[in-house]
């Protein structure tokens, strides 16, 4: 080819030649939401085959009759039943309406019993991990779920250790995913993890997603700037929300309380749950959130106001809280053309 160096090779695509991840099915329950069910259809029951990209043999298998609603208000078939899980090398459960407060079919847990057993993997994504949990699959695991389910999960699970701020967690053969999106992340991560990365890159990027995104799902949870319903520390905590840029010290914060320095200490615990120090940083990475979402500020001015001072200790503190950098933060809630 002309203008290349002599040594440039033009290699062809890589073809997928088969591994372990071959059969895939994916439970339905009345109420499945479809665009988790989406996105396992969308990653492994597609033929790309032209690309030269792995075709699954894939098939959605109803646990609850061969008619199920949604709950975006439609219904969907499938002539496959709880039989189909057996061949199955990967089982996915989308999420649905109410799987934190309804019963499963005892037959379907006992295939997912079943299933682990003989070591096929299991995947949930978002409130699909109520499902799993009620099986006993993440008893003694640690697992990932939807932000805003994760507390109702630690309570009705005491046995899984739910981590609320990240995408996915692979205790294989137990994958759980959090809300939605993640469910893309996990499913990539285990074409990654079977037929390696450029296979995985390359549906990725046939779905227009990234293959991999950076930090958790900590950097999606609502965290409102809080207003302090405190009966003794209040006024201090109002006055420290107006003035994140300074630097204060307790014995200062205990003088404008009119307390001593410890009996300060203790009331701002008992009331707060916290130390002063901790509940600062907290503030002051809420208010760089807000910055860097709602304004065109530079990270160096952003790190000043917040009270950070340098944007490398803003960089160091917000991956520390969120698992990602205020760039990359910037560029998820702004897009790519943000202010740097």
């Amino acid at each position: 080819m002309a203008g290349l160096p002599h040594t440039f090779k033009l290699l062809p695509l890589p073809v997928h030649t088969g591994g372990m991840l071959n059969n895939v099915a994916v439970i339905l329950l009345d109420g499945v939401h479809p665009f988790e069910l989406g996105v396992v259809c969308e990653v492994f029951g597609i033929d790309r085959s032209d690309e030269g990209l792995p075709v699954y043999d894939f098939a959605v298998a109803s646990a609850e009759g061969p008619t199920l609603s949604t709950h975006a208000g439609f219904t969907l078939g499938t002539r496959h039943g709880l039989e189909r899980l057996e061949s199955a090398d990967l089982i996915a459960v989308p999420a649905g309406e109410t799987y934190g407060s309804r019963d499963f079919p005892p037959e379907l847990l006992d295939a997912l019993r079943r299933a682990v057993d003989r070591g096929t993997r299991v995947l949930s994504v978002c409130s699909g991990a109520f499902v799993l949990a009620a099986a006993g699959l993440l008893d003694g695991r640690r697992c990932a779920v939807h932000w805003r389910h994760a507390e109702q999960l630690a309570r009705q699970y005491p046995r899984t250790t739910v981590e609320p701020d990240v995408l996915y967690v692979d205790e294989d053969p137990v994958i759980t995913s959090a809300g939605t999106a993640a469910g893309i992340d996990a499913c990539l991560h285990i074409v990654r993890k079977e037929q390696g990365p450029e296979i995985a890159n390359r549906i990725a990027r046939r779905m227009v997603v990234p293959p991999h995104r950076d930090g958790g799902q900590a950097q999606y949870i609502e965290r409102p700037l809080p207003r302090s319903r405190c009966d003794t520390v209040g006024e201090v905590l109002a006055w420290m929300e107006q003035h994140l840029d300074e630097e204060v010290t307790v014995e200062q914060l205990a003088e404008r309380a009119h307390m001593s320095p410890r009996t300060f200490a203790r009331r701002f615990q008992q009331e707060t749950g916290t130390t002063p120090y901790r509940w600062l940083l907290r503030q002051r990475v809420l208010l760089a959130q807000h910055l860097l979402e709602a304004t065109d500020e530079t990270v160096d001015a952003i790190a000043w106001r917040a009270g950070f001072g340098t944007a490398g200790a803003l960089r160091h503190q917000f991956v520390q809280a969120l698992g990602t950098t205020p760039h990359a933060y910037r560029r998820t809630f702004r897009g790519p053309q943000a202010v740097a």
